[in-house]
């Protein structure tokens, strides 16, 4: 090589990396600072701190990027109120909202299959089908229209049917009852003659200790002892029927996305995913040992629903989703979806998991 050759050669190597290595400088070191409000109120367990909580889901992102994406937590309350995330997140107010699609069911209906279905799929089904089934992409692609993107941030696995007042013997017990209970499950109550209402975390016992309610349904044994439902109410019910899972929804705006190097991307979708697992985890870890204590040290009655009751349920549940399939082309399409998912995953949990729980 002559000495002419080599000095263009590494001239053209040094203008090479004066004209490219400050764009990846200004790539690497721009920070983005953010806002994350929540449904749930401050120093809630699994809602807003602990193990897979929204607020570990800041610090892990954090801790990833590097420092370049810092997300500030607002519990409900703190910022804005509890059930305000959607619209606060379309508008561009915050970047980011904690809480469950199944709150958004009176702006978009469909939602509600994204947190929890009755009758439906459990944990494992549910983020088979979110992951890997199609129901990540409809998700987003109903959120589309609002400028929001969608991700599963936590889970609480199967929750308690809930607390009652009195005891829950047949059917016709259910008439009149007024009773919390959010999502789709509320709306086959209400088949069955229930007056549903839609009540805050922090609001639940309060409204069940007065009377103002006669039943209320939150998640499980460690949290529902946390808010102290069992000082208002001694019949615990479950069967999971109404919530076989439960998703917690990482609401983002679509454009404050979409501002994000393709990187920072893939750190928020890992540390979702991290949550999501961690959450259950932890939910499946804490749950024993409260319902123990529960029986063995406050008097609490906890066992299934009459079988009666869960058969009656049951049958309304598909005939209230059909109905509301028939009444949205957009829940049409998620339900079906749902359900031919659904279909797939019961055959092989039938041959698999059903075989080694009857053992």
């Amino acid at each position: 090589m002559t000495t002419d050759r080599r000095k263009f050669l590494t001239g053209a190597a040094v203008s090479g990396a004066l004209l490219t290595a400050p764009a990846i400088v200004r790539a690497e070191s721009k920070t983005f600072n953010w806002k994350m409000t929540n449904a749930y109120g401050p120093g809630s367990p699994f809602y807003v701190q602990g193990p897979g909580s929204p607020t570990d889901f800041c610090k892990k992102v954090e801790e990833m990027s590097g420092g370049r994406l810092k997300i500030q937590h607002f519990a409900a309350g703190e910022l804005i109120p509890a059930l305000e995330g959607f619209d606060a997140v379309s508008k561009g107010m915050v970047e980011m909202n904690a809480a469950n699609a199944y709150f958004w069911a009176g702006k978009v209906p469909a939602a509600q299959y994204f947190t929890t279905v009755p009758f439906g799929m459990n944990t494992q089904g549910m983020n088979a089908w979110l992951y890997h089934g199609g129901g990540l992409e409809l998700w987003n692609e109903l959120y589309a229209a609002h400028g929001l993107v969608a991700m599963p941030m936590g889970n609480t696995g199967t929750q308690m049917t809930g607390w009652f007042r009195k005891p829950v013997n047949t059917v016709a017990d259910l008439n009149g009852l007024k009773m919390r209970i959010p999502g789709l499950a509320g709306k086959v109550y209400a088949e069955l003659g229930v007056a549903v209402r839609l009540l805050p975390g922090g609001e639940i016992f309060p409204a069940l200790e007065r009377g103002v309610i006669d039943a209320a349904e939150f998640v499980g044994p460690y949290q529902d002892r946390r808010l102290g439902l069992h000082k208002a109410a001694k019949n615990y019910y479950t069967t999971g029927w109404h919530e076989p899972t439960n998703v917690t929804e990482l609401m983002i705006n679509k454009k404050a996305w979409d501002s994000l190097p393709k990187d920072l991307q893939a750190v928020v979708r890992a540390a979702a995913q991290a949550c999501n697992v961690e959450s259950h985890a932890w939910c499946e870890s804490v749950n024993a040992d409260a319902l123990t204590d529960l029986v063995t040290n406050h008097g609490v009655t906890a066992r299934p629903l009459p079988a009666e009751v869960v058969a009656r349920l049951k049958t309304v549940t598909a005939d209230t989703l059909e109905t509301l399939a028939k009444a949205d082309p957009a829940t049409r399409k998620v339900h079906d979806a749902f359900m031919a998912f659904r279909k797939k995953h019961e055959s092989w949990a039938a041959f698999s998991e059903k075989a080694f729980l009857v053992l």
